[in-house]
């Protein structure tokens, strides 16, 4: 677990969480022995390639996996409480009010044959009792809270009446509707522009800090970490590689597949040389090589990295890495 700076209690901890799926070819650990904590008002960067896992921790914690997939191992911790293999019936009562997610596709949230008004209202209903006219007030204070304009006059419109940025404010809007304790944010600005990027970003990380809200966001671009988050964890083939603070971790990066990451931002080339990258490709979960997952892509492997799991280091500073051969 990530050592504490403040005595603040974690909004949400997850620990030693596995996540496991059955195949043709056995059972492959997706998520394997993740732990990390996210305090009311911080927000989490969990960063990684495709298919490190960062996905498939985020549904996790939101009670979102199906078969063939399970959670085989750890705990949830939602305000204190474990909810990692809670009923439906009650996960439902949580997601939406103390636990939301944002995902990558909009559409994902949005029903595209009901209007947008029946949609956030019937998320407002879910929870609390109260009139439809009090709702639809609630509705249009969303909206407009997401920078949406003419709030009044959009709730009548359906989904595809909706640009790509737009749809996804009322996904945002839906998501922030309790003031949830926690947002699991999963690459939600990943399909939009850049100038709408930067005005999604600046718009939840100023909700969240408003609410009070704990929000991880998770991403492949360190880019947009840079400027939101208050911390990121390393993924890399289901493991968390290293954790720090954002300073720590773009100026100081223990671990060699951090390093790789941040080399590869386009923004630290120099005009006209080829894009620096990581050798390789991700391993496949099904045929995952012995030891560190990372070594036969690491310049500074070494025969221990090939046979043995490294162990997670700390410091006193509460970061963490897990490598033989830290930088």
């Amino acid at each position: 677990m990530m050592h504490q700076k403040t005595m603040v209690a974690p909004a949400l901890s997850v620990e030693n969480l596995t996540v496991t799926f059955g195949t043709r070819r056995g059972m492959v650990t997706a998520v394997n022995d993740v732990s990390f904590h996210v305090n009311p008002g911080e927000v989490l960067g969990v960063v990684g390639e495709s298919g490190s896992g960062k996905s498939v921790t985020g549904l996790a914690v939101m009670g979102l996996i199906d078969q063939p997939g399970r959670i085989s191992g750890g705990r949830v911790l939602l305000d204190g409480k474990d909810i990692a293999g809670i009923r439906d019936r009650e996960m439902r009562s949580l997601r939406g009010k103390r636990i939301a997610m944002i995902f990558q596709d909009p559409i994902s949230t949005l029903n595209p044959v009901l209007r947008i008004d029946t949609q956030i209202m019937e998320a407002i209903t879910a929870h609390e009792r109260v009139s439809p006219a009090a709702a639809r007030a609630r509705a249009i204070e969303a909206l407009r809270s997401v920078g949406i304009p003419s709030p009044e006059s959009r709730l009548e419109a359906y989904p595809h009446q909706f640009s790509g940025g737009m749809r996804q404010r009322v996904a945002i809007a839906i998501a922030l509707l309790h003031k949830p304790a926690v947002l699991i944010a999963d690459e939600p600005t990943t399909a939009l522009d850049v100038t709408i990027q930067a005005q999604i970003l600046g718009e939840v990380q100023k909700l969240a800090s408003e609410n009070g809200t704990a929000l991880v966001w998770i991403t492949h671009d360190l880019s947009v970490v840079a400027g939101l988050a208050d911390r990121i964890a390393v993924m890399y083939a289901g493991r968390i590689v290293e954790t720090g603070t954002v300073a720590e971790i773009l100026t100081e990066p223990r671990h060699h597949y951090t390093a790789g990451l941040i080399a590869s931002v386009p923004s630290h080339n120099r005009r006209g040389q080829p894009l620096a990258q990581i050798p390789g490709s991700t391993p496949n979960l099904a045929n995952m090589p012995s030891g560190c997952a990372f070594h036969p892509r690491c310049a500074a492997s070494s025969e221990l990295c090939s046979t043995m799991l490294p162990p997670v280091v700390s410091d006193p500073s509460g970061r963490l890495v897990r490598c033989h051969h830290p930088r």
